[in-house]
């Protein structure tokens, strides 16, 4: 027999979908049977993403935005609700490298430019959509933690304070949506070989093999983590076996997600999965 799509009769929401883990999550939900609302900077990229899911049989709307930008974040919102008349779910995916090299030596607008698209964004996204999610009753955010998101790496201060942020803002946002019916939570993708990849080590290499060592930003020839395991988290997460579960963050390659929802209940009663030093309340 066959497996329903999981995701059947849903609409998504994803940013950054036009390459690397964005598009993969997208192909991932069309599969599934999701509707799909696609937004990126790049108007070629996201018609490239949605031929790819046209051949693969499904279909998909596009609207190129910038997220750092709020007043083309609440248009395109404004948008899709008209296009599909809900949101069920936001795909957070949206993010940049950053400066790399010693804080004092990085440019304060490259800097300040790494927040307003990796924490800004995800604030901007969120903040227009979760009126229509509580209209509708309840929705699933999903923010994109990255790797900065729970290590601290020497010479790379903007890409890991905004994403460390990103899952402290998960964690708050869902104690505030709680009684909403709207779960909020941060995938880990674990170290995805994309173009963003492919900067960060290169500017890694550009720093010494001590930093390439200290960070664990290592060139190699393949490997990395599967952009396909990254994809089925969020498909996961956005489905019903995630049911219960909010304010987490969840390692596409660390954590046994599958295995999770018998012990739902337990996880939200504790600090499980959140941004917490051991022994320390």
């Amino acid at each position: 027999m066959v497996a329903a799509p999981r995701l059947a009769g849903k609409t998504a929401l994803i940013t950054g979908a036009g390459r690397g883990i964005g598009r993969a999550i997208a192909l991932a939900y069309a599969n599934e049977g999701a509707r799909l609302a696609l937004t990126a900077r790049s108007a070629d990229e996201l018609e490239q993403t949605r031929h790819l899911i046209v051949q693969a049989g499904g279909a998909a709307w596009v609207w190129p935005a910038d997220v750092a930008d709020r007043a083309q974040v609440e248009r395109l919102v404004e948008a899709a609700v008209q296009q599909f008349g809900r949101l069920d779910i936001l795909v957070n995916n949206a993010g940049v490298e950053g400066p790399i090299g010693p804080l004092e030596t990085n440019d304060p607008e490259h800097w300040a430019q790494t927040i307003a698209v990796n924490l800004n964004g995800v604030f901007h996204c969120c903040r227009a959509v979760i009126p229509a999610m509580q209209r509708q009753g309840g929705g699933r955010i999903i923010n994109l933690s990255g790797a900065g998101g729970n290590n601290g790496w020497a010479h790379m201060s903007a890409y890991c304070a905004s994403k460390a942020a990103v899952v402290r803002l998960t964690e708050v946002l869902a104690l505030e949506l709680q009684d909403s019916g709207i779960s909020v939570n941060a995938l880990g993708p674990g170290s995805v070989h994309t173009d963003m990849w492919e900067r960060m080590t290169a500017g890694a290499a550009a720093a010494g093999a001590g930093f390439i060592h200290e960070t664990g930003l290592r060139v190699t020839s393949g490997g990395g983590a599967p952009i396909e395991q990254c994809a089925e988290l969020a498909v996961w997460l956005a489905g019903d076996e995630s049911a219960g579960l909010s304010g987490r963050l969840i390692s596409a390659v660390a954590d046994d997600f599958h295995a999770l929802p018998p012990r739902i209940p337990e996880i939200m009663a504790g600090p499980a999965y959140q941004l917490r030093l051991a022994g320390l309340p």
